[in-house]
């Protein structure tokens, strides 16, 4: 059984039945007939779907926060930002899917060449339960635009909304078939991934998952886009607006409860400037509220499951003992549901599981270091590389430092954040690929050369072109 619960109260809010093997098929066989007339209407015939999806985004805002909230544990607000997120980049890829899928001319010996853009075919989205909705539509929509269906296997804590955004598609007049859902076990996806019917993958989730689903996707020669964990950087230095960067530093540490790819995590602060921050930090975090996670008031909800809590404790209480110092919190809140109090830890050096390790939680890890340099060396002392904040007042210095990060986004004197607008994605254990943006939309593509000669006999190919 697939079970929702409410990781605020540990109470079951639903209960469904995995779908059987002959539903699994209805579903393929329903994607693959759907797409094979999607793909044949245009980028411009397609996107109108994208504007009414974001329109019933926006009328159900309330119920899919609730929901999200519920099943989850996010703050309401955050759970209502996160809906509209979702709406905001469907109108984005509404806008401008036509103009990025258009036949690109190129000038060569033929008569006429180009590079066109097809879709792939069905393609198959395993995704997390930190941001259910949001996960979802940032590659959904792009692959829809660009004429693929889309299948969505959800994790098994977010069935509700896994079921609700499928509806959302649904409601919004998508052709039946071409979005669905996939309630099915893990020992399951392995099966649906080698299905020939399935053209690519895109999977949002930890590194560990992410190896397997990659090589059973290679396995099969599939193309992937693998969006996976992180150990982001929050670098400091000395010339920065360090109570700004504090300030930032809480909001981009403890948002969803730390649990988060791109939350930041190792804040890596000058000598000269880390108390001021350390304490400044402090000070932020122990000002959030932890609680009710439909009560507006609440800063930081419950983790979403029991598991996730046992495991962030344990990286916290061995931080501890290989001498970091606990500044705030550090101990599970003896409550109903699985909450965890926002966590300062400082002296943290590599070696030890906080820095060393992704902490998905609101734990967060300064390390002190002496100049600019250590502070980059540190930063990119990662198996990760999803994103990185470097904090400076001199902004020509940082246009040469974010060259030395080793991350997929640099964001300066500012929080990271995805952005409909701009590529997403990571390099080393954080994955490959990049969703969002013009490079978003053209993953789950078959980047197609036309060269078309003359009619009639001519002189033969030149510069150098060879058959191969």
């Amino acid at each position: 059984m697939i079970a929702s619960t409410n990781p605020a109260t540990g109470s079951e809010l639903a209960r469904f039945t995995p779908h059987s093997e002959r539903e699994v098929e209805a579903v393929l066989a329903g994607a693959v007939a759907a797409q094979a007339d999607w793909r044949r209407r245009t980028a411009t015939e397609r996107v109108p779907l994208l504007q009414r999806l974001s329109d019933v985004l926006r009328q159900n805002k309330d119920a899919y926060a609730q929901l999200i909230t519920a099943e989850m544990g996010k703050p309401i607000g955050q759970a209502e930002a996160e809906i509209e997120k979702c709406a905001v980049t469907c109108e984005y890829y509404a806008e401008h899917a036509p103009a990025q899928l258009a036949d690109r001319p190129v000038d060569s010996d033929a008569t006429e060449s180009a590079v066109v853009y097809e879709p792939l075919g069905v393609v198959l989205t395993v995704m997390p339960w930190n941001y259910p909705f949001w996960q979802f539509v940032r590659c959904a929509a792009p692959a829809l635009a660009a004429g693929n269906a889309v299948l969505l296997k959800h994790a098994n804590n977010v069935p509700q909304c896994a079921l609700a955004v499928e509806r959302a598609v649904q409601e919004a007049g998508a052709p039946e078939g071409l979005c669905r859902t996939l309630l099915v076990e893990v020992d399951r996806v392995g099966g649906i991934v080698a299905d020939p019917r399935i053209a690519a993958v895109s999977l949002t989730g930890s590194t560990g998952v992410g190896a397997i689903v990659a090589s059973q996707a290679a396995a099969a020669l599939k193309k992937q886009v693998l969006e996976l964990g992180g150990s982001d950087p929050f670098v400091v230095l000395a010339d920065a607006d360090v109570a700004r960067a504090a300030a930032t530093a809480v909001a981009s540490r403890f948002i969803n409860a730390g649990q988060s790819c791109v939350n930041a995590k190792r804040f890596i602060v000058q000598d000269t400037v880390a108390e001021e921050f350390a304490a400044a930090f402090t000070r932020g975090a122990q000002a959030l509220v932890v609680g009710d996670p439909t009560d507006r008031a609440t800063s930081i909800g419950p983790m979403a499951r029991a598991d996730l809590r046992e495991t962030l404790h344990d990286q916290v209480e061995r931080s501890i003992a290989a001498g970091a110092e606990l500044r705030l919190g550090g101990k599970p809140i003896d409550s109903l549901g699985w909450f965890y109090p926002p966590t300062v830890l400082d002296h943290v050096t590599p070696g030890m599981a906080a820095f060393d390790e992704e902490t998905f939680g609101p734990v967060a890890a300064i390390t002190r270091v002496a100049t600019a340099d250590d502070a980059i060396a540190l930063a990119n002392r990662t198996e990760y590389g999803l994103a990185a904040t470097l904090w400076t007042g001199d902004l020509s210095r940082a246009r040469t430092l974010v060259r030395q990060v080793d991350a997929g986004a640099v964001f300066v004197n500012g929080m990271v954040a995805s952005d409909a607008r701009l590529p997403f994605g990571g390099i080393k254990k954080s994955g490959y690929g990049r969703e969002l943006g013009p490079e978003g939309i053209r993953e789950f593509v078959n980047v197609k050369t036309v060269w078309i000669g003359p009619t009639t006999a001519s002189r033969p190919a030149s510069n150098g072109a060879t058959p191969q």
